[in-house]
Formats: structure tokens, sequence, C-alpha cells
């Protein structure tokens, strides 16, 4: 422990003072020996170094979507040298050296709380061994050992002997039921934050190392919290349920509000931002303007879901433009196409008559009135020579077209034959 101690003692003293100064905030309201009073005062420490972190997290953010963008030439790669893996390891390297990526980005925020993971660690631990540390002299230090959250003390841990926790005014079944549920808890949260990520927030239909190394932290990290967690007082055990939650929370909002492209949390966003600008006839602000934006200059790259949230859009009768801005057209005139450029609504085509049927024509030929001439009466030949039974004649019936059909004779009018050189 004392190496510990050497290692952080630069951020030992910060962290003590930081959970004292919020301990006197709490005091004043609760009380300075409750649990409420210590226990608030670590979940604002959390607070407070979460939100110092923000910029990690936009930059893992970027550094995410940016290997997301890789996926399709990782997957080339892949292909390419399926029977070498040395060689495949070796190009992917030098892609993620040509594009200024790193897979491990994804593990800043971590590797950034782990200081003031640790000087925690040693500051209750000290609390627990009874020893001053940091700006906590004597009287805050018996202050924290009265402190109890929920009957188990707060410096107390799992694997405690029963003397140990007798000392802190606790039984040891206190102690390790509520330290049991922290655990379970604090593995279920992070499970389900690395689920989330994997299921909504990535698109997995690419075999990546970057996919490989997420689906890895979404069963790891569970699993070394339950292990190491029974090693953990209380108030650590406090510490890190509260980072678990609020990176859920965090990465739900994420999802939400920007989602990677190509993913489920797409989808489901463009799907709620076609329905409110089909509603509206306008995009609400401007990340949803940029967003538009970025669809448009994608052009032919657009990927399932953009091409759909356009083509959307066309149909409510609504062309986005390359400013972002939606604007309303008249039948989907100044569309927007799926190469990016703008097209005009082409005029309705002519619908042509449907031909009827053999038989129905068959019979509406037949129906004709009796009187009038058929295309093979006399009547029709313009050559032909009136005769004294023109008079007596009888109109031309099935029968006779049927005979000269049958004959060879060519139906219509008859051109007249040549005379006879001979």
């Amino acid at each position: 422990m004392d190496t510990i101690a050497s290692l952080f003692s630069f951020i030992t003293t910060p962290v003590s003072w930081v959970i004292v100064q919020f301990h006197s905030v709490y005091g004043s309201l609760f009380g300075p020996d409750t649990g409420w009073a210590w226990g608030l005062s670590i979940v604002s420490l959390v607070i407070l170094i979460r939100i110092c972190l923000i910029p990690l997290f936009v930059k893992q953010i970027k550094a995410t979507r940016a290997m997301q963008t890789l996926q399709p030439e990782m997957k080339k790669i892949q292909e390419r040298y399926k029977n070498d893996k040395q060689r495949q390891s070796e190009e992917m390297m030098k892609l993620y050296k040509e594009t200024g990526t790193n897979p491990l980005s994804s593990c800043l925020p971590i590797l950034a709380q782990s200081p003031f993971f640790f000087a925690l660690y040693h500051v209750l631990n000290s609390i627990a061994s009874n020893d001053t540390i940091g700006v906590i002299n004597e009287r805050l230090l018996e202050s924290a050992q009265k402190a109890h959250i929920f009957g188990a003390p707060l410096a107390a841990k799992f694997t405690d002997s029963p003397e140990k926790v007798e000392a802190l005014n606790s039984s040891l079944t206190d102690v390790r039921v509520v330290t049991a549920i922290m655990i379970v808890l604090m593995s279920l949260s992070q499970f389900y934050t690395q689920r989330q990520l994997m299921t909504k927030n990535v698109d997995t239909t690419v075999k990546t190392p970057f996919m490989q190394q997420q689906k890895m932290l979404m069963y790891v990290f569970p699993v070394i919290f339950a292990v190491f967690g029974i090693n953990f007082p209380v108030g650590v055990l406090v510490y890190w349920l509260t980072t678990n939650v609020w990176t859920m929370g965090q990465q739900m909002y994420v999802i939400h509000n920007n989602p990677t492209p190509g993913s489920k949390a797409q989808a489901a966003y463009l799907e709620r931002l076609s329905k409110h600008i089909a509603k509206h006839g306008k995009t609400r602000n401007r990340r949803e303007r940029a967003i538009v934006k970025a669809i448009v200059a994608k052009g032919r790259d657009r990927n399932e879901y953009e091409r759909k949230f356009i083509n959307g859009l066309n149909k409510a009768g609504l062309a986005a433009q390359t400013d972002g801005v939606v604007i309303k057209s008249e039948n989907g005139a100044d569309a927007q196409a799926e190469d990016g450029t703008t097209t005009t609504a082409a005029a309705p085509k002519r619908q042509q008559p449907k031909r009827q049927p053999k038989s129905k024509r068959h019979h509406s030929g037949a129906a004709k009135p009796a009187g009038e001439p058929t295309s093979l009466t006399k009547a029709d030949d313009p050559d032909a020579k009136p005769s004294g039974n023109e008079g007596n004649a009888k109109p031309a019936g099935n029968g006779s077209t049927r005979s000269r059909a049958q004959s060879g004779q060519r139906k219509g009018p008859q051109r007249p034959k040549s005379p006879s050189k001979k």
C-alpha cells in the first residue's frame, strides 16, 4: 500500500480535498457523520471528474466514427490476406497510421479515470485503517468511520473479517449484502452500456480488430468488476457504480441524438427526423441542418438509411438543399436525386389503351348489322363492276367470308389483275 501511496500521492491530496469540500456542503444538510453526506460527496466527485472528461469522451466518439469509416477498407484487407495473418496485421497498422486513427482510443476515458480511482481507493483504505491522509484530519477520519450506507460502513469490504467489521460498528451480513448488490449492479450496468453500443451504434456486419476489441470489452469488463469488486471498499463501489450509470446515460444520449452512420440507431434517428420535417416542413436547429447537409453532400455514397431519408422527403413534397435547409417543392420538383443532383418531376406518361382479346374482337365483328358491308363484300372493291342483280344481292355473311378466306384470297380490297401480254 505504501507503493500505491507513493505512486498516487500527487492526486491523493486533491481528491481528498474535493471530498472534504462536498462533505462540508452535504454535512450541513444531512449531518456530518451520516452516510448520505459522505456518499453524496463521492457521487459529486464522480460527476465533477466526468464533466472534466467530456473532451476525452468527444475524442472517443470521433475515434469510433473514424474506425467505422475504415471498416470497408479493413474488410478488403481481410479478404486479400485472409491466409496470411501477419501480413493482414501489418496492412491494418499501416492503414491506422495513414488515416491517423487508433483502435485503443475508446479506452481513453477509462484510462484517464484510473488515477482518480486509485487515489480514492487509497483514501478510503486509509480511513478503514484509521490513518489520516491528505486533508482528512483526525476529526474527519472519525466522522467518515461512523458513516454507513444502508448499514455498511463506508470503508468496509466484502472480504473483511467479522472483527474488523465490528470495529466499524456494523455486522458482517449487512456489509456482504450491500457490497454484493452493488457489485452486481456495477457489473450489469457495465455490460448493458457496452451491449447497447454493439447492438445499436456499431455496424456488426464487418468483422475487424476494432469490433473484436469492443466485443471483448463487453464481456471482460463485467467479469473484472465482479472479481475485483469484492476487494473494493463500499465507497469505491459507490464511485464505480455512479461512473457506470453516468457512462450509460451519456452513451444513450449520444446514440439517440448523434448515432454512428450506417447503424440501427441512425435508422431510428433519421426516421424520427423525417417525420418531424414532413410535419413542420423545415429543420429545427443547426445540428439537424448539419446532418441534412452531410447527407446531401454524400450523393451516391449514401447508405441505405440515408437514401430512405431523402426519398421520404421527396415523397412528402420536400427538397433537401446543399446547405441543409429543407424547402417545399411542387410535385416533388427540385428534389435531390441519388447522386446529389437536382431533378425535376417528369410529366406523367400517356396511358395506352388495352388491346381486346381475340374472342371479344370476333364477337364484336359478328354483331354488326346485316345491311353493313364487310371488308370482303363487292361493295368494298373499288374496281368491282355493278351487276344487274345488285338490288337482289344478298348481304355477305359469315359463310362467304369463311369460303373466301379458305380459298386463299387476300382479305380487303383486291388489286385488279393486269391484262395478259399475250
